[in-house]
């Protein structure tokens, strides 16, 4: 899963389709992600101590990772992406798209390393 935090993702389906929001968590044991502003529910609370008046709460809930797609930030659409060796060794994702390096994924190893 090359999504990480901070990343601004466009759901592809779903209520909110053709939405872009901002990653706030990866749940990467469950394959989801929480984006800012999207797939908003009501959660109905009681009231108590904490919450002294009660009432519905909105907030987001996790979308699955194949229902989204990374936005490139150097040419702004969104696309797939993918995984390639740097000539040091280290991995990194890039956009397929326009080829543009998005991130660091693992730090150089001499394996991998172009001589």
């Amino acid at each position: 899963m090359y999504i990480r935090v901070d990343d601004t993702v466009k759901i592809v389906s779903g209520a909110d389709r053709g939405a872009q929001g901002r990653v706030l968590k990866v749940l990467s044991d469950e394959h989801k992600i929480l984006v800012e502003g999207i797939n908003r529910v009501f959660k109905h609370v009681r009231r108590s101590q904490r919450n002294p008046q009660g009432g519905r709460l909105s907030k987001e809930m996790p979308v699955d990772v194949s229902n989204v797609m990374l936005v490139c930030p150097s040419c702004g659409a969104a696309s797939r992406t993918g995984a390639r060796y740097q000539d040091d060794g280290g991995k990194e994702r890039y956009c397929k798209k326009c080829g543009a390096g998005i991130g660091r994924i693992a730090p150089a190893k001499p394996a991998h390393a172009k001589s």
